[in-house]
């Protein structure tokens, strides 16, 4: 029997930021062919992890709708998976969507959507975690997209950790140059209005704001692919997108 696919995100009380997240669930139901596609989040509203999970018929990989290994993904997700779905059956998580490629390539477009020049300068703005491996992990985004991006790009974040991004912002201004900021946030909220209220001269729209992106869409596919192996899957002919 072929595993289902949860996305778990974390959740949000934004009507925009529920109906992005529901409009990439929709997008992946519909590239995963016939992997059943259920969604869930563990926060905030009411469709939670644990849930979904005891609702399922069959083998679960739950995929994080999330950019770094931070506390929901090593806590809330992991104890989840460890209960498993309805009749014992197993459920394994993928790792986070975050550091990867993909999402490098998507910020710089974002980028190049808001109008961002060569010569402003770049700092990306992430939600901040207690844990280290999370924070790690957006370094290491930063450091996707600067490669990509072709200069420097800065870090602050607007949660209770690492460094301000309001104070980043002021730290790195130029004379006669803007300061713009990348959001490293998948859709529009609470964490997102923080960011646009930090001072900066330039803000873009968080990864799938303004549209759904493809690019998000194979990457939750490749994560499927890659965790499914550990539970009872065969994968079609030519593989999952």
């Amino acid at each position: 029997m072929n595993p289902a696919l949860v996305l778990c995100s974390h959740g949000t009380s934004d009507p925009v930021g529920q109906e992005v997240v529901r409009r990439l669930v929709g997008a992946v139901r519909l590239a995963a062919g016939g992997i059943q596609v259920h969604d869930a989040v563990v926060d905030v509203e009411e469709h939670r992890l644990p849930q979904v999970l005891a609702g399922l018929d069959r083998p679960a990989v739950v995929v994080p709708l999330l950019l770094s290994t931070g506390f929901h993904v090593r806590h809330d997700i992991a104890q989840a998976v460890a209960q498993g779905v309805k009749g014992g059956g197993r459920a394994v998580a993928a790792p986070a969507l975050g550091p990867d490629w993909a999402l490098a390539e998507l910020g710089v477009q974002r980028l190049l959507d808001a109008g961002v020049r060569r010569d402003d300068v770049v700092v990306l703005g992430g939600s901040g975690s207690s844990e280290a491996a999370a924070m790690a992990d957006v370094d290491a985004a930063a450091a996707r997209i600067a490669d990509l991006w072709g200069g420097p790009v800065h870090v602050g974040h607007v949660g209770h950790r690492g460094d301000p991004l309001a104070e980043v912002v002021t730290r790195v201004r130029r004379p006669r140059r803007r300061v713009a900021v990348a959001s490293y946030l998948l859709a529009p909220g609470y964490f997102q209005d923080r960011v646009e209220a930090c001072g900066a001269d330039v803000v873009t729209g968080p990864l799938l704001r303004p549209s759904t992106d493809q690019l998000v869409v194979d990457l939750v596919l490749r994560r499927f692919a890659q965790a499914a192996h550990a539970v009872s899957w065969a994968p079609p002919v030519g593989g999952v997108r």
